[in-house]
Formats: C-alpha cells, sequence, structure tokens
C-alpha cells in the first residue's frame, strides 16, 4: 500500500510502518488526538471558570471589505497568531515525538500548514466570499487539490500533513459544542438510519463486486469501505480479513475519490432543492465517505445559512450537527461491528475455501480493537459542556458561556478542520484511480448511488422532523 495513497486520510498508518524498536510509539494517534482536544477543553473551562477565556489565543480574521481594514485587523491579532502557531506546534509535537515520528520534518511541514490555513481564513473572511462559494473548508480543499495535482507536494511538507489527526483533534474539540441532550435525542435516528445506510449500502457494493467475479475479501473491503467511514474502514476490514495492500489501496482511492466529488456536490444539490440545514446535514453525514471531506461539506452548508442571508434556511449549526450525528454517532460505530462480523467470516469460511492453513483467532474485543477511540472523546467533551449548561440558564449561556467559552473552542476547531482539509487536497492525485481497474469502479459507483439516492430519502422525508429540529 502507497505511502501517497494511504495519505489521502490516513498517512499516519504509513509512517507508523517505519517506526524502529528505538523509537516505538507511545500511545495511539487516536488516544493523542482525545487528550490534546480534551486538554484544550479543560483549559478554556479554568480560564473561564477564574473569568477569562481562551479566546485572545483563538484567534481568527475579522469580515473585511478591503484591504486597509484587513491589514488594521492583522496587525492588531498578529501576537495571537504567533501564539496559536507556537499553542499547536507544541501540542502536535508532543504527540509527534511520542507515536515515534520525526519531529523536525513535522514541524517544518506545520508552519507552511499553519501560514497557507491563515490565508484561506482570510480569503473566507472577505465580505462577498459566500457569494462566490469561498468557503473556507472549500477553499483548502480545492486549493490542496491543484498543489497536489499540477505541480505535486513537496515531499518536505507530507511529514505534517497527518489528515486523521487533524480530523480526530476536531471531532473532539466539536463534541464540546454539541450537548449529550441532543445526542440524546437524535442519537437513536441517527444510529437507525446510519444502520438502514451501512446495511444497503456494503450489501449493494459487495453483491454488484461478486456479480463482476471480484474476489470475496476485496468485495468486503470495497463494500465497508462505502457503507461505513471511508478510508478508516477500509484499513481496518483490509486487516480483519486479511485482504491483499493493493487491494485496500484500491479502495482507500475509490473512497478519497468519491468523497472530493461529494464535498462539492452534495452542497450543492442541497441547495438547489432547497433544503434546510438540518436536513442537508443528514444528508451528508448519510452519503459521504469520509470524515474530513463531510465536515467539510457540512461547514460549507452551515456557512452558507450563516452569511448567505435567506439563501439557505436553519440554524448554521446545525449542518453540522446533523452530519456529526449521522457520521460519527451513527455509521463510525459500524467500523467495530463490520470487522468483527467479517472477521468471523474470513475466519470459518473464507480460509477455508482457499486453503488458507494460517489459524486466525477472532474474539470480541475485536470490536473494542476497530472501534474509532475519538468517539470516546466526542462523547466525554459532550458530557462535560452538558454539565457546564447545568449550572445556566438558557439566556446566560448563550450570552456568557456561549462566547467566552464556547466561542473559542469553535475557533480552534475551526482550525483544526482547515488543516485537515488542506492535509486531503496536498495528499490526493488523481491519476492513483487509473491503477484501480474497471470492476471494483463500477461496484463502489454502484454502492455511490444507493447510497445518496437512501440518504436523500431518509434525511428529508423519513427523519425529516428531528433533523428540522436541530439548532432551534
Amino acid at each position: 500500500m502507497s505511502n501517497t495513497t494511504l495519505a489521502a486520510e490516513g498517512g499516519q498508518h504509513a509512517d507508523g510502518q517505519a517506526v524502529t524498536a528505538q523509537r516505538r510509539p507511545f500511545g495511539t494517534e487516536d488516544w493523542w488526538a482525545v487528550a490534546i482536544a480534551l486538554f484544550t477543553i479543560a483549559l478554556a473551562w479554568a480560564l473561564f471558570a477564574s473569568g477569562g477565556s481562551i479566546k485572545s489565543l483563538a484567534v481568527a480574521p475579522a469580515r473585511w471589505n478591503d484591504f486597509g481594514a484587513l491589514g488594521t485587523d492583522l496587525a492588531a491579532h498578529a501576537v495571537g497568531y504567533l501564539a496559536l502557531f507556537v499553542a499547536f506546534a507544541v501540542v502536535f509535537t508532543v504527540a509527534i515525538a511520542a507515536l515515534g515520528l520525526p519531529v523536525a520534518q513535522f514541524l517544518g511541514g506545520f508552519l507552511v500548514l499553519f501560514v497557507v490555513s491563515a490565508l484561506i481564513f482570510i480569503a473566507g473572511a472577505w465580505a462577498q466570499a459566500s457569494r462566490f462559494n469561498l468557503e473556507p473548508p472549500l477553499l483548502a480543499l480545492a486549493l490542496g487539490l491543484i498543489v497536489s495535482n499540477v505541480f505535486k507536494s513537496p515531499a518536505w511538507l507530507r511529514p505534517a500533513l497527518r489528515v486523521e489527526f487533524y480530523i480526530k483533534v476536531g471531532i473532539v474539540l466539536l463534541g464540546a459544542t454539541l450537548p449529550l441532550t441532543l445526542i440524546a435525542w437524535a442519537g437513536p435516528v441517527a444510529v437507525g438510519q446510519a444502520g438502514i445506510v451501512s446495511l444497503v449500502t456494503f450489501f449493494v457494493i459487495y453483491g454488484v463486486a461478486r456479480a463482476l467475479k471480484i474476489e470475496q475479501r476485496f468485495a468486503a473491503v470495497l463494500g465497508v469501505g462505502g457503507a461505513v467511514c471511508g478510508v478508516s474502514a477500509a484499513i481496518a476490514i483490509a486487516g480483519a480479513v486479511r485482504a491483499r495492500r493493493e487491494q485496500a489501496s484500491v479502495a482507500i482511492t475509490l473512497v478519497v475519490v468519491w468523497a472530493i466529488v461529494m464535498v462539492f456536490a452534495l452542497p450543492a444539490l442541497s441547495r438547489a432543492f432547497g433544503l434546510p440545514t438540518g436536513i442537508a446535514g443528514a444528508w451528508i453525514g448519510t452519503s459521504e465517505f469520509a470524515d474530513a471531506a463531510g465536515i467539510a461539506a457540512a461547514q460549507a452548508y452551515g456557512d452558507l445559512a450563516r452569511h448567505a442571508s435567506g439563501a439557505v434556511a436553519g440554524a448554521p449549526e446545525a449542518a453540522l450537527q446533523a452530519f456529526v450525528l449521522m457520521k460519527v454517532v451513527g455509521r463510525d460505530i459500524w467500523i467495530g461491528i463490520w470487522a468483527f462480523v467479517l472477521a468471523i467470516v474470513a475466519t470459518t469460511r473464507w480460509d477455508r475455501e482457499s486453503g488458507d492453513n494460517v489459524q486466525t483467532t477472532t474474539r470480541a474485543r475485536e470490536i473494542w480493537t476497530r472501534f474509532p477511540k475519538f468517539v470516546i472523546g466526542f462523547v466525554i467533551a459532550s458530557a462535560f459542556v452538558t454539565w457546564v449548561a447545568s449550572h445556566y440558564t438558557l439566556a446566560d449561556y448563550r450570552s456568557v458561556v456561549t462566547p467566552a467559552f464556547i466561542a473559542p473552542i469553535v475557533a480552534l476547531r475551526t482550525w483544526a478542520f482547515t488543516f485537515c482539509f488542506l492535509s486531503i487536497g496536498l495528499t490526493t492525485r488523481f491519476s492513483a484511480l487509473s491503477a484501480t481497474g474497471a470492476r471494483p469502479f463500477v461496484a463502489f459507483t454502484a454502492g455511490v448511488a444507493v447510497n445518496v439516492v437512501i440518504g436523500y430519502l431518509l434525511s428529508a422525508h423519513v427523519f425529516a422532523p428531528y433533523w428540522l429540529a436541530l439548532g432551534k
């Protein structure tokens, strides 16, 4: 499996293979992402509880109409941007060092990543940006894709393009803006909708793949890659069923390409259909193939509601909330379930049919091994903010807690997401698709078609009342 392909959403796996015995990792990337995000939330709360705020560190450009106003704003917050870079660099470097990865190479690349992300924020803060759909997530992705496919990303930058690490930090921070009361209310709907989509999409892709004479293990990797969580799912299932590396690489390439298509197509279709933010976010969460791409699409649609007055109905945050409930709470938990079930099938049936004498022990703990740990961090963050909210009236929460405690976390979350979207673009090369062949593409695309249609029907019709109520 090539490092370039894996880097599209899971470059850390490729890097991890190069760790020597003298540099064994301390912990896992999942847990370090959780630790960094929860530490940030705890620090923000400690400052808030003592009468301060972390908002001086969580800087972002103000809306601007001319370069004079932009220059004044940047000059006023120059120290804040420097402090923010140092803070990110320190906490990320601790994790990188603990994982046994090259710190110096990471820091050099991260400096460039931070500067370019800041420029993207500036472009997105332009008063006319929403008119041209120049939302930071999509702008970051588009810019990265152009650089990667036209000029090719320099090798020295790649150690800093840690897509899954950034997205996991961002998702845990997102938990601080999504109280458990909302999860308890809409969570069962999300899990139910995700279950329908996961099962139907898997069996469509698997069935078409088998009809096209694609080997069982390869068909399973393709099926789960489309049904659950994209790259992470493809990697997990490839290991669970002992698929070949090149098969996992093909599945990852297809996932990334379709995820990029959907990150632009779903918001555009949602706007054309006039969907409110909650319904659009649920549709994106049901039909996207990667957390990072889906968050980019949902956040961009929410920004349309925020900046393009009257163009999109619903609360801006509802798009991202619905996406997270659908994708993180609903679909991502299926990684462990599919890994466990298919590991049993591969061990008890496929190995015997192929005459494989390798003994593979399948245990229930496989679910825990494959379970995305950042979901735990997300729930902890959500539970903590639910506890904080319980000490305030709704009016006080919105007027006191949100500006000083929640809003800075939202800003830091947006920075983490922007690092992620830019990294996706910079590590994705469309030329890799030419090596996948027609049959896997046809099978996966059949699942895409079914996924999008079912996702729309469930989000806009069957469960519409739940998604419409988000943000109210």
